[in-house]
């Protein structure tokens, strides 16, 4: 029984090293193939935003509140620091 869920603790970390690894218009032709079948409602979302073509940039919404000017008129700025590898 403990070689059984090892065995699909390290089939489930390689899917996911590999699909995030994988280029992203592979990873969308692959959510889209993948959409083809009837899946829970959940995985279904997801695949579903995985099908769509990204803006290119690596924000999920972060600027959708927009920021108020100073009373001077400054336009404040926000800085997104990189995560580190």
């Amino acid at each position: 029984m403990q070689n059984l869920l090892v065995a699909l603790i390290v089939i489930g970390c390689t899917g996911y090293a590999v699909w995030v690894l994988v280029p992203g218009a592979l990873r969308r032709a692959a959510a889209q193939q993948a959409l083809k079948w009837p899946w829970p409602a959940p995985i279904s979302a997801r695949l579903q935003k995985a099908a769509k073509v990204s803006s290119g940039c690596g924000c999920d919404g972060c600027d959708a509140k927009p920021l108020k000017p100073a009373a001077d008129g400054a336009q404040p700025i926000r800085i997104h620091r990189q995560p580190r590898l």
